[in-house]
């Protein structure tokens, strides 16, 4: 797995033809994201439905993906029978991401492992980042040229520019209800893992 900055350069990066080739390519995918979208509010949270619509998939992938802590809910997980989980933006983010990946073929362990990485990104982090793919691996490039240096030398190499994603969910989410979280809901930002670690295991004890 290579998820870092600096993986995939090829032998091949000093041709101008091929570079500017690559650079187009990059242009009309949309991977050379450089706007800094504005950030939701981070105590409006989603049901489940909504981050389904928001993010493309289905709620039996949301449910076991959640189940198997995949992308666990960082603002309120299940809580027995009637409970709604609620999802940040941040989660709707990776929901997407994830689904992406699964559709060139990215295995769900590498998914993980890219996951993991994305969860130890800031938001504002995130927004720069295009993760590459050729179906086997994961790249992350934080520069253009990086971005470009994987497109000219990678055949089949896919892109997804995080900051474009952030657009179409944001977009996707201005058309879906959402609600504001209570306090007691609130889950730690910087420790949501935990977080819900604790709540799992309580209601194993019970």
């Amino acid at each position: 797995m290579a998820v870092s900055s600096g993986e995939g350069k090829t032998a091949g990066q000093e041709d101008p033809v091929r570079r500017e080739s690559a650079r187009q390519r990059a242009g009309e995918q949309g991977l050379l994201f450089d706007e800094q979208p504005a950030a939701l509010p981070g105590d409006i949270g989603y049901r489940g439905p909504t981050a389904c619509a928001a993010a493309g998939i289905t709620y039996r992938q949301l449910d076991y993906w959640a189940r198997t802590g995949l992308v666990e809910p960082t603002i309120r997980a299940a809580q027995g029978s009637g409970s709604q989980r609620l999802y940040s933006f941040r989660d709707i983010l990776v929901l997407k991401v994830v689904k992406r990946l699964l559709d060139t073929g990215v295995s769900l362990q590498q998914i993980r492992t890219a996951v993991q990485h994305l969860r130890d990104r800031g938001v504002a982090d995130l927004a720069q980042i295009t993760l590459m793919s050729d179906g086997v691996s994961v790249y992350e490039c934080t520069s253009a040229d990086e971005v470009i240096d994987l497109l000219q030398g990678g055949q089949g190499v896919f892109g997804i520019a995080l900051g474009r994603v952030w657009r179409e969910v944001e977009g996707s989410l201005a058309e879906l209800p959402g609600e504001r979280a209570a306090v007691e809901d609130t889950v730690p930002a910087d420790h949501p893992a935990d977080e819900l670690a604790r709540r799992r295991r309580a209601r194993r004890i019970v």
